[in-house]
């Protein structure tokens, strides 16, 4: 009787769970477009706010976030010889192309470039592993 009782409880709690009001979703896209708006200021003027050293902003390799892919990472990168995140990839090119010192993945610059470049690729086909 006890297991049937905290079975019923577990069932009502959990669907609640998967609720959300239309406040819930318009605040949590907010907080997701002004991160992803950051990132972009970081992609595009990387210059002024000094990603890299020698004033190459991600933007030049990849307008609009273009060619970047991040709906394929994980995958092999031959750059890194590895199965990697796409975190290592975008550490990869603040270290080379921008001369710059690696971010912490979960840092805010970092959430930022990952949002911004996610953002540019809504809508695309999740393919992890695609080259």
């Amino acid at each position: 009787m006890k297991w049937i009782l905290a079975s019923l409880m577990f069932a009502a709690l959990s669907s609640q769970a998967d609720t959300f009001s239309k406040e819930d979703v318009a605040r949590w896209q907010g907080e997701y477009d002004s991160v992803a708006k950051y990132g972009r200021t970081l992609w595009t003027n990387s210059a002024k706010i000094k990603l890299g050293t020698n004033g190459v902003a991600c933007a030049q390799c990849h307008p609009n976030g273009a060619n970047s892919h991040p709906e394929t990472y994980p995958k092999f990168q031959k750059q890194l010889g590895k199965v990697t995140q796409f975190w290592e990839m975008v550490n990869w090119c603040i270290r080379n192309p921008l001369q710059g010192k690696d971010l912490q993945p979960g840092s805010k610059e970092m959430t930022a470039l990952i949002a911004y470049a996610v953002s540019e690729r809504k809508g695309v086909k999740l393919e992890p592993g695609k080259h």
